[in-house]
Formats: C-alpha cells, sequence, structure tokens
C-alpha cells in the first residue's frame, strides 16, 4: 500500500458530511487520475462512508485518518482500510497495524517523535499540521537530521506551492483536503500535472 501511495503521490483528506458523498468524490477523485484516499474517522458518516467506500471502490487504495485509539483502528481494518494515519504517534494503534500487517502512518513534527517512530520501526511519516509547524523549512531541516525517514506534510500544502515540496527528496507524498474542495477533479488533474513537471 506504501508503494501505491509512493506512485500517487497525493493523498486526499475526505470527510463526508453525508453518505451520498461517497459516490460524489471517490469517482471524482478517480476521474482526476488519483486513486488514494485518506478517509477520516471525524463523524457517523466519514465512519459509515468508509466502509461504503471500499465495497463500492475496490480499486482505489482507501485508508482510515483521523485514527486516535486502537478501536477505531480495529473497526477501520474491519472495514478493509488499506493503510491507517494518525494526527499523532500512538502506540496502539502501531501495535493494532502491526497485528494485522497494515501500513501506519502517525504524525510528528518534533525530533522526540521522530525517534519514537523509528524506534516502533515506522519510517514514513505524516508531518501535521505542516503550515503551522514550519513547513518545507522544518522538513528540510529534520530530514538531515533523520536521513532514513520520508515524510507526508499534510496541512498547509496546495497546488500554489506543491511543486516546491513535491521536490524534497524526503517527502514521499502529500496530503490535504484541497484536493477535495471545489472542483475535485480539476484539481486533481492540476495537481498531477504540477507532480510531473508540466
Amino acid at each position: 500500500m506504501i508503494q501505491e501511495i509512493l506512485e500517487t503521490k497525493l493523498v486526499p483528506v475526505v470527510v463526508f458530511k453525508e453518505i451520498e458523498d461517497v459516490d460524489v468524490i471517490l469517482p471524482a477523485l478517480s476521474k482526476g487520475g488519483v486513486n488514494v484516499a485518506e478517509i477520516c474517522f471525524r463523524n457517523e458518516a466519514s465512519i459509515n462512508g468508509l466502509k461504503l467506500a471500499i465495497q463500492k471502490y475496490p480499486d482505489m487504495v482507501i485508508g482510515a485518518g483521523t485514527i486516535i485509539n486502537k478501536e477505531q483502528a480495529e473497526l477501520a481494518i474491519s472495514y478493509g482500510a488499506k493503510f491507517i494515519v494518525s494526527p499523532g504517534l500512538s502506540e496502539s494503534v502501531n501495535e493494532v497495524c502491526v497485528k494485522h500487517n497494515i501500513p501506519y502512518i502517525p504524525g510528528v513534527v518534533t525530533p522526540t517523535e521522530i525517534i519514537k517512530a523509528i524506534d516502533l520501526g515506522i519510517y514514513y511519516l505524516k508531518f501535521f499540521p505542516a503550515g503551522v509547524f514550519g513547513g518545507l523549512k522544518a522538513i528540510k531541516a529534520l530530514s538531515s537530521a533523520f536521513p532514513s525517514v520520508k515524510f507526508m506534510p499534510t496541512g498547509g500544502v496546495d497546488n500554489s506551492n506543491l511543486a516546491e515540496f513535491i521536490k524534497e527528496k524526503s517527502i514521499f507524498a502529500i496530503g490535504g483536503s484541497w484536493l477535495v474542495k471545489g472542483d475535485i477533479t480539476a484539481n486533481c488533474l492540476e495537481a498531477n500535472k504540477i507532480i510531473k513537471g508540466e
């Protein structure tokens, strides 16, 4: 699953307001050339939407985000989530992911959190919220100290500064909700052009 994300380089952060959003958002992402989605456990519609999305769009790489405890992780994985993302680092969530052999991408912002992730054998990390905690400048500084780690900045990145971020070797993907705001397909097509340097 990490390989799929490495190839796509985009992880849209999706929150469903109602269950019907599943059949609006996911086809629009796919049409725009983005086959990955992080569906956040922020409300009932998104939790139910995750299950429906995985059933209806089996060819997409659909994971669960905003997972903050082992119960949520177990539920998301039971629905078929292909990867798990947290806003911070949770050892109990990591244990669940290891048990089920599911990739876990925890959020970090400090050297201490990165060291803790490395101790757990996790090298693909979400840098969140990127815009608040120093953005690209911070990622470059951290990557010099932790060359084995790859980051997925989320928050504060959109098509206006995507080119700057995607050039950084320590960044394996970009996460964010900007892709699902407004014209989803157009946003994704534009983001893919930027990534390809067109």
